[in-house]
């Protein structure tokens, strides 16, 4: 993973490193902590030039400092995995590879294929000097950060980053949207004194899947915030990017809809009832297909790694001395926990795995609130018995609904494979820690986000992410901190499989046809609502996030079933959603996790409940805003 930064001035007559602020230096820094460079590049005949600065996290095949240059004066900076489409060999540097793919490319159409191609997490800027061009992007789903600011008081500038610093009122950055790959043909505009933005959509090419193109941002709405001296026109060929996944299987049933399990309440729910289902040998049969795609998306993702040998921890003396490399964000709910059972398939036995558990300190302890968390604790009470998990009469102050489920799933863990060490990091945040660090750190890094959802799901993730907490070794309890660059992280699930509850809201109301419609949205928009957000936040502390869910192979697999094979809503909670996903979280061994209602982080952290209890999360966050104030 890398921080890139790229400026764009239309003009030889300033300086162009006036545009790199010493704050936005140390952020990208962040990013990459392992090198950082700059190059500058002028063309004086035409009146333009280009600052490029790449910031190296290391994690595979040699280091590779970035920016990166051929022989032919291409630049290139790449903030991306390449999991599979492209091969890699086993000591090669996937920043390399790519830049000999493209400077092996005769044209656009060429270089629209590699990015076609490739499958795996990415945001690029690459500059083409015999063509004057600059191209930029990211992947399809947007899984790594790329934003853009103009600035005309300074000749028509334009910077793109990987992260922002805090903005002002003259130069806001945004997110560039994930629906293509653009390019500016900067002879041209240099020549016309504007900035003219060329854009290559990603496009499905039948028109039996032209509905999937409504999910996909169009022109209008891509410029409807740009400055007016930018202008962004589709590209006169009408070329486009192929998507790296099949359109989603939009087919209803023709009879209606009943659950043939119409006797299963929510007060009944068991882990015999998944055992039910897996008695069918068609769900079996989908269930296995689930778990091996999703296996090998695992595996993809933990393997592969720059692994230092046998080096100590220096922080547990009593404990092996291999470290961690990889590390979970963990709440013990089904998504964490099934990519923690695929993880220990793959992760070498003698390594570690980080499970990181966060918990806000609760506000308030008054008997009606203890009564209230006790009851939530005690959703799936029966299996909790059977676990034996930590009792929940006696609630300490960060004790929230996460810590519990968390700790009964290690319980879960630690019986399907005892002989790996798993480190429950249990990460504390006091309100005083919370407020210090949403502004010395985490407000720039949900910019341009400013919901009260941003700030909640971005600081839990942040801090969470850091992996600073303490791990309890034989019933004492020692600080640790996580030294895992690769974070695993379980969104996408939701989006996918009919998690949320606004998924039930909109069966109940619209029926099958409106589910699908839904959730054929929330993929179109997990770039703009999710991914930038987070990878930036978890970027922050020299670490990478993957995700499983959104693997290239695990996206078609679940987009090419009909949504009452992923899900049935006719169920209660804790069983209807994400069915197809308990299901093979049980086949694998798993038990209470199975059927746990899904719960937000925000609200399972107890974040939620931390600062105001009156907000909605749509509402712009107060406390984001005044820090960009201040």
């Amino acid at each position: 993973m890398c921080g890139i930064f790229c400026v764009v001035s239309l003009s030889v007559q300033h300086t162009i490193g006036g545009f790199f602020k010493d704050d936005l230096l140390c952020n990208l820094r962040r990013r990459g902590p392992n090198c950082s460079q700059q190059q500058i590049k002028t063309a004086s005949e035409l009146s333009y030039q280009c600052l490029f600065s790449g910031h190296v996290l290391h994690l595979r095949g040699p280091m590779t400092p970035q920016p990166l240059t051929d022989i032919n004066n291409n630049v290139f900076l790449w903030n991306g995995e390449v999991f599979s489409g492209i091969h890699i060999g086993s000591v090669e540097n996937d920043t390399q590879v790519m830049l000999h793919h493209l400077s092996s490319c005769n044209n656009e159409s060429d270089i629209l294929s590699l990015f076609s191609s490739v499958q795996g997490p990415w945001s690029f800027i690459y500059y083409q000097a015999s063509r004057h061009s600059l191209w930029f992007g990211r992947d399809y789903f947007g899984r790594r950060s790329l934003l853009w600011q103009f600035n005309n008081k300074l000749d028509r500038a334009l910077c793109l980053s990987s992260v922002s610093a805090l903005p002002d009122s003259n130069n806001q950055w945004q997110e560039v949207l994930a629906s293509g790959i653009y390019k500016i043909d900067l002879k041209a505009c240099a020549m016309s004194e504007s900035l003219v933005l060329t854009f290559y959509p990603w496009k499905y090419h039948s028109k039996e899947n032209a509905i999937e193109e409504s999910f996909l941002c169009g022109l209008d709405q891509i410029s409807k915030d740009l400055p007016a001296f930018v202008c962004l026109m589709m590209n006169d060929s009408k070329l486009s990017l192929t998507p790296p996944v099949v359109p989603l299987n939009r087919t209803v049933p023709v009879t209606s809809v009943d659950s043939h399990c119409s006797n299963i309440t929510s007060s009944t729910i068991t882990v015999e009832d998944l055992n039910g289902f897996l008695a069918k040998e068609h769900k079996k049969k989908l269930v296995h297909q689930l778990i091996n795609v999703l296996s090998e998306a695992v595996k993809r993702r933990v393997l592969r790694l720059f692994r230092d040998a046998d080096q100590p921890t220096g922080e547990i003396p009593s404990r092996p001395t291999k470290k961690a490399h990889v590390a979970i964000l963990f709440s013990g709910g089904i998504d964490s926990m099934l990519i923690a059972a695929l993880a220990d398939r793959h992760i070498p036995l003698d390594e570690p795995i980080d499970l990181l558990n966060v918990a806000f300190m609760i506000r308030e302890q008054t008997k009606q609130s203890k009564q209230k968390t006790q009851l939530e604790l005690h959703s799936c009470q029966e299996c909790f018995k059977k676990l034996d998990a930590v009792s929940v009469d006696n609630l300490s102050c960060f004790n929230v609904p996460d810590r519990i489920t968390g700790r009964a799933g290690l319980k879960e863990l630690e019986t399907i494979n005892p002989s790996r060490i798993w480190n429950f990091v249990e990460i504390n945040v006091t309100l005083e820690e919370l407020r210090k660090m949403r502004q010395h750190h985490i407000s720039h890094l949900v910019y341009p986000l400013d919901t009260v959802l941003d700030d909640s799901i971005g600081c839990a993730v942040w801090f969470a992410s850091r992996g600073e907490g303490f791990i309890n070794i034989q019933g004492d309890t020692k600080p640790y901190k996580s030294s895992a660059k690769v974070v695993l992280t379980g969104i996408g699930a939701d989006e996918q499989l009919a998690g949320y509850s606004r998924h039930r809201v909109c069966f109940k109301k619209y029926g099958l046809e409106g589910l699908n419609k839904e959730l054929g949205m929330e993929l179109g928009r997990i770039s703009s609502r999710n991914l930038g957000r987070d990878d930036r936040i978890i970027g922050d502390h020299g670490k990478e996030a993957r995700f499983p869910f959104l693997d290239e192979d695990v996206v078609s697999f679940l987009n090419s079933l009909p949504v009452l094979e992923k899900a049935d809503l006719t169920l209660p909670r804790g069983l209807g959603e994400k069915l197809l996903l308990r299901l093979a979280a049980r086949e694998l061994g798993l038990t209470a996790s199975t059927v746990l209602p899904k719960r937000a982080m925000q609200f399972g952290s107890r974040i939620a409940k931390m600062e105001n209890n009156n907000e909605k999360a749509s509402d712009k966050c107060s406390r984001l805003q005044s820090v960009a104030v201040d």
